[in-house]
């Protein structure tokens, strides 16, 4: 039985949104006093490598999608020595299949998306700090699925490959039905940049309408 833990979770948060940042810290403080304690903040990969390798944290609140190369190329390049004691934790807005799959198998100990609760963040923390596996619930099946050889994430991923990881996020909310107005504010770019990506993954995927890209990422379980 694993004995209680006596002193704080030490965590980095990662995530390229400054006010995302600052309201996950904010939540940290005041939902996981005295159980948690935030050492650093990182926006980018590189940024993220140093917070690491300056506090040596438990647990790093990873988002997925980062400049620089995404979290896994975090987890890629954390020094041999670090990996046996610091662990990772994706908190991230995308909940689609082959990024749970990609960050877990780059190394990550769990997968939870934003629309997570204070209290259950704080929970989600500790128990990957002590060593547990942490996922939202729907996010397990995914996994459970890839392993099991039900998921094609090699041909998931040929598809995918072809655009940047900001596209993919507009491709996924666009594809979920927001509106242009609802994925610029979610993303926090503008609703011109939100169209100009948008023409981009039609034109990288070969389709025609809003309505097909639906279709599409439907049929790759990417909703």
């Amino acid at each position: 039985m694993t004995e209680p833990r006596t002193t704080p979770v030490r965590v980095v948060i990662v995530d390229d949104h400054a006010m995302f940042r600052s309201g996950v810290r904010g939540e940290l403080a005041t939902v996981g006093a005295g159980h948690i304690e935030v050492l650093a903040e990182a926006a980018d990969v590189d940024e993220a490598l140093a917070a690491v390798l300056a506090h040596h944290p438990d647990v790093v609140l990873l988002d997925v999608h980062l400049p620089g190369g995404g979290g896994v190329e975090v987890m890629r390049r954390l020094p041999p020595a670090l990996r046996g004691t610091t662990s990772f934790l994706a908190l991230s807005v995308s909940d689609a299949a082959e990024d749970v799959i990609g960050t877990i198998r780059g190394g990550a100990r769990g997968y939870v998306t934003k629309t997570i609760t204070g209290p259950e963040l704080v929970s989600a923390i500790q128990r990957v700090a002590d060593g547990d596996a942490v996922f939202s619930p729907r996010l397990a099946g995914f996994v459970l699925d890839a392993f099991a050889g039900s998921i094609d994430v090699s041909a998931v991923d040929e598809d995918l490959d072809r655009l940047t990881e900001r596209e993919r996020e507009v491709m996924r909310l666009i594809a979920r039905g927001y509106a242009y107005k609802e994925v610029a504010k979610e993303l926090f770019i503008s609703i011109k940049t939100v169209e100009t990506h948008m023409s981009s993954v039609l034109r990288k995927l070969q389709l025609s309408s809003r309505h097909e890209l639906t279709r599409w990422a439907s049929d790759r379980r990417l909703l």
